[in-house]
C-alpha cells in the first residue's frame, strides 16, 4: 500500500462521516487502528455524537484469550443490563461503537493513587451488574472452543484453561524465538506444573459475565463524573472472583483501598447471587498469584521486542526493563516455583543479547 493510500479503517471512517476533516485519528493504542467521527447526517449538528471504527493492527502478538465472536454483538446483548457501556449502531454495513467523551481514569488518577469515592462506588455498581448476568441468559456467539467452557461453578476448570492458554499460546508457541531468553531468566516448561499445583483447590462459585480487563485506561470519566466501561474484547464467562483479582492486579490501588473495595465487592455479589464470593479469603490470593505468573510470559516477550531507546520516544532502555522484569519475576517466584531470580543487570544483558541475535524490533502490545 502506498504511504499516501488511506488504511481500511480510515477509508471506512471517511465513508461513514463524509468529511475527511472531521475524522480524528488514529487514536493511541496498539491492538487496533481506531478513528473517531460523527456520522454523515449528524456532522453539522452543534454537538454530534461521535462513533469509532477500527481494524486490528497487523503483525502484533496477542496474549489474551478471546471468548466472544464480536465485541459489538456482546455490547448489543448487554444493552439495558450493564449501565454505562458504549452503544452500537450500524452504518453502511459497519458496526460502530459510540465514542465515550471524557478522560480515562488513568489520566485523572494514575496507577497507585486512590480512586475518588464516587467513582469507586460506580466500580462496585459495575461488579453488581456483572454478577447478575448469568451464562444461560447471555445469548451471544462465542469463538472459544468447547473445552474452554467448563460447567457453571467449576472454578478449577476455568483457571486451568487460563493456565493452559498461557502455556500453549504464549509460552510454547513463542518458544522457538524466546527459549534462550526464558532459560537465562530461570523460566522453563516445568514452571507450569508448579503453577497448577499452587493454584489448585479453589472453592466453587457460580459463573457470571466477566469484563476481564478492568484497568484505568478502560474506565472513562465523562464531564458529569459518570464512569463508563469500554473495551469488552476480552470479556468471558467464568469465576467472578477472577474478575476482582484481575481488577486489583491491574489497578494498583493503595492497599487500604484495595481492602475496602474487596469488602464492598463481597457484600455486593453475595446480595446479587449467593455463593459468588465463596472461599474468597483463600482464593483471591491464589488468583492474584496466577495474574503475577501470567505477566512473566507476556512481559518478557514484550520487553524483548521493545524498540531500542534511539528509535523514538517512549522506548524502554535495557536497564529499565531489567529492573521491571526483576520485580515481575520476584512477584511470581512462589507460584512458578522459581528457586532464584537474576539481578537486574543480568536480565538487561540477556535482553541486549537477544535483541542483537534477533535483529530489528517490532511493535508490541501495551503493558
Amino acid at each position: 500500500m502506498s504511504p499516501d493510500t488511506p488504511s481500511l479503517a480510515r477509508r471506512h471512517a471517511i465513508e461513514a462521516c463524509g468529511d475527511p476533516g472531521a475524522v480524528e485519528g488514529p487514536l493511541q493504542g496498539y491492538h487496533h487502528e481506531t478513528y473517531v467521527f460523527p456520522l454523515g447526517d449528524e456532522a453539522g449538528a452543534p454537538s454530534p455524537a461521535r462513533w469509532k471504527c477500527r481494524e486490528p493492527r497487523a503483525g502484533l502478538l496477542w496474549f489474551d484469550r478471546r471468548c466472544f465472536d464480536s465485541e459489538e454483538q456482546l455490547l448489543t446483548a448487554l444493552s439495558g443490563r450493564i449501565s454505562s457501556i458504549p452503544g452500537v449502531t450500524e452504518f453502511g454495513g459497519l458496526r460502530l461503537q459510540r465514542f465515550i467523551e471524557g478522560r480515562t481514569l488513568g489520566e485523572l488518577r494514575r496507577s497507585g493513587l486512590p480512586v475518588p469515592g464516587p467513582l469507586l462506588r460506580q466500580v462496585v455498581g459495575l461488579f453488581r451488574e456483572l454478577a447478575g448476568v448469568r451464562p444461560e441468559t447471555l445469548v451471544v456467539k462465542r469463538r472459544c472452543e468447547a473445552r474452554d467452557r467448563p460447567r457453571d461453578g467449576d472454578t478449577n476448570g476455568f483457571l486451568d484453561r487460563l493456565v493452559s492458554f498461557a502455556e500453549e499460546n504464549v509460552y510454547l508457541s513463542n518458544l522457538d524465538a524466546f527459549a534462550a531468553l526464558f532459560g537465562e531468566l530461570g523460566v522453563h516448561e516445568g514452571v507450569f506444573e508448579s503453577l497448577r499445583k499452587h493454584v489448585s483447590g479453589l472453592s466453587e462459585r457460580p459463573f457470571c459475565l466477566l469484563h476481564a480487563d478492568l484497568h484505568r485506561e478502560n474506565l472513562i470519566v465523562d464531564p458529569g463524573q459518570r464512569l463508563w466501561t469500554i473495551d469488552w474484547e476480552l470479556a468471558m464467562v467464568g469465576d467472578p472472583l477472577y474478575d476482582l483479582a484481575t481488577h486489583l492486579y491491574l489497578m494498583r490501588y493503595p492497599e487500604w483501598q484495595a481492602r475496602r473495595l474487596t469488602r464492598h465487592w463481597v457484600s455486593t455479589v453475595e446480595d446479587v447471587r449467593p455463593g459468588s464470593s465463596e472461599g474468597w479469603r483463600r482464593d483471591l490470593g491464589l488468583l492474584m498469584d496466577f495474574k503475577k505468573a501470567q505477566s512473566v510470559f507476556t512481559d518478557v516477550i514484550r520487553a524483548a521486542l521493545a524498540p531500542d531507546p534511539g528509535q523514538g520516544t517512549g522506548r524502554c532502555r535495557p536497564e529499565d526493563a531489567g529492573r521491571k522484569l526483576r520485580r515481575v519475576l520476584t512477584g511470581a517466584a512462589v507460584p512458578l516455583g522459581l528457586t532464584s531470580v537474576p539481578a537486574p543487570d543480568r536480565i538487561a544483558d540477556a535482553l541486549v543479547r537477544w535483541r542483537a541475535e534477533h535483529g530489528k524490533a517490532v511493535d508490541v502490545l501495551p503493558g
